[in-house]
């Protein structure tokens, strides 16, 4: 007869299934990488955002449609990291907006949750591009619509949908030509391939169990795009950080939200109030925090309650730090400001160089480990500011900044789109206090166009790029646009780089050496490059960075 419906149990057990798949498969997807680099890292986040979700999922006692749904999407909203990241939350969102009024689901639900998980992805992005994993999923949710006439059957239309989609991930490379250069299909698409295919396993009765105890395991040990703390709390004025989840079972409308808020911030600061359909998660900075609880107990039953006595922390973190070394004489927390910056970055070098021209606080993470939103929302948390610039330094970052920009609502985020760590060091050295926030941004985006970037590694696989043919441990040089040179050595492929980035209005060189690379080694290219390029100033700083021996900028 077939299966003609689901419940919430079995979609459970797809999702669970689903997720296990990604993961294991996330360092083949890593490789699918368009540069051979040693950091690939789209199987990585998209694993991140779908075990955030997961591990909602399976805390689940008696799973409904609704808490499934209302599960599956918090846990990746928060939990999403990088562009693939943020895409799959967002095509969960969609996915579960159609699903949660459903007590079982057929093909007909199913189409047409497919189909608005594609339309809620899409509208994510502010510039989609085809050949990647939006085409997949939209050619899997047009395929989905045409079988929900054709058959009732959960299994042969699982089937067919994924046939169809594999065809499409198949193409990609004929629609994105670094793709086909590279002999790749996109990483992304194959992310939510795997996914898909760990789901019709989990409804067959074979996918991979899931582990929810041992996932959070390997998450805490993961080494996640932490917040560093660079900013002295010793006198804090609230003491408990407050967070909890409202299940809104009463009236909850805009008005009751502003009424909320504003309890909110008559008890305490720091507030984040975001709401989703039904569920709305609170935090809040208050000396009480059973006031909050009160108040929200009024609108609904509360869960992930979560309160922690940063007073006590604090000296904790202090007791730690005098026991490593010599404690700094603790200083005053700054009265609120109108300007703060956040920047991602990695290496200890690197850091200080932000810290040194006026960054708040560092979010460790970068290439090799991007952020979550959830991290960027808990550093923006510890930059007491009205106004704050956040610089991701990356382009598969900007994404997340983005979405952990419209998720505060008691300070202005900036999400500067800086896609190195060179044009964000270039944006924020640009900062006049005297200009507004948005004559900054716009100060800030001209002088990056003013910076060209190149990053020096090692291949970690056989491909051709730009034809270029690169061979597995070959030096590369990769520029703001594609690969710049591919020699066998570090120097060498310093200097070619250099050749293709310095033009005759070139003034300044900066180069920044990595974690991997001597002090005397560098100074000795330094040499190379002085004697190279006469007509410019030359400037060598420790970066520290790992995987990348070499930042290079001209400006």
């Amino acid at each position: 007869m077939g299966m003609k419906t689901a419940d919430a149990q079995l979609l459970r057990v797809a999702l669970l299934s689903g997720a296990k798949e990604l993961e294991a498969k996330k360092e083949w997807i890593n490789e699918l990488n368009v540069f051979p680099v040693p950091d690939g890292d789209t199987g990585t986040n998209m694993t991140m955002t779908i075990m955030a979700a997961a591990r909602e999922v399976a805390a689940l006692e008696n799973p409904t449609m609704e808490t499934i749904a209302k599960a599956l999407s918090s846990g990746s909203l928060r939990g999403a990291r990088g562009n693939s990241g943020v895409i799959l939350s967002q095509l969960f969102r969609g996915f579960t907006k159609e699903i949660k009024e459903a007590s079982e689901i057929n093909v007909t639900i199913l189409a047409n949750a497919l189909t608005r998980a594609t339309e809620t992805a899409y509208k994510a992005v502010m510039k989609p591009k085809e050949g990647t994993i939006l085409t997949v999923a939209r050619g899997m949710a047009d395929k989905a619509v045409e079988l929900a006439t054709e058959t009732d059957d959960i299994v042969e239309f699982l089937e067919k949908v994924i046939e169809h989609g594999d065809y499409v991930l198949s193409q990609t490379p004929e629609m994105l030509p670094v793709l086909k250069q590279a002999g790749v299909v996109d990483s992304g698409g194959q992310g939510l391939m795997q996914v898909m295919k760990g789901a019709l396993d989990g409804v067959l009765g074979k996918g991979i169990p899931f582990d929810a105890v041992v996932a959070q395991t390997a998450q805490k040990a993961a080494p996640v795009g932490a917040a560093r703390d660079d900013i002295d709390t010793a006198d804090i004025k609230f003491g408990y950080c407050t967070e909890f989840i409202i299940n809104v079972e009463h009236a909850y409308d805009e008005d009751e939200e502003l009424k909320f808020k504003a309890f909110l911030e008559s008890i305490g600061d720091s507030i984040v109030v975001v709401s989703d359909d039904d569920v709305v998660k609170v935090h809040v900075h208050t000396n009480n925090p059973g006031l909050a609880i009160e108040r929200a107990l009024t609108y609904g039953s509360l869960s992930r309650m979560k309160i922690d006595n940063m007073r006590e922390e604090h000296n904790e973190r202090m007791e730690m730090n005098a026991a490593a070394a010599p404690a700094p004489a603790p200083k005053k927390e700054e009265p609120r400001k109108e300007y703060g910056f956040i920047a991602v970055s990695v290496g200890d070098g690197l850091s200080e160089i932000f810290k040194g021209i006026g960054a708040d606080y560092m979010i460790e993470g970068g290439q090799t480990m991007n952020p979550s939103t959830e991290d960027m929302i808990n550093a923006i948390d510890k930059v007491n500011a009205d106004v704050i610039y956040i610089f991701p330094n990356n382009k598969n970052i900007i994404l997340a900044a983005e979405q952990a920009k419209y998720l505060v609502e008691d300070k202005k985020i900036i999400v500067v789109p800086s896609k190195t760590i060179p044009q964000g060091i270039a944006a924020l050295i640009s900062f006049s206090p005297e200009a507004g926030p948005e004559e900054n941004l716009e100060n800030m985006v001209e002088e990056m166009g003013r910076v060209h970037t190149g990053q020096i590694t090692y291949a970690v696989r056989n491909t051709n790029i730009d034809g270029m043919e690169i061979r597995e441990g070959d030096i590369m040089g990769i520029g703001d646009s594609g690969m710049l040179a591919v020699e066998q050595d570090i120097a060498t492929a310093v200097l070619k780089t250099l050749e293709r980035m310095v033009d005759e209005d070139s003034e300044l060189i900066s180069v920044y050496f990595g974690a991997d690379v001597e002090e005397a080694d560098a100074e000795a290219l330094l040499e190379q490059i002085e004697e190279a390029y006469p007509d410019c100033e030359v400037e060598l700083n420790n970066g520290g960075q790992p995987v990348y021996y070499y930042l290079l900028s001209v400006e």
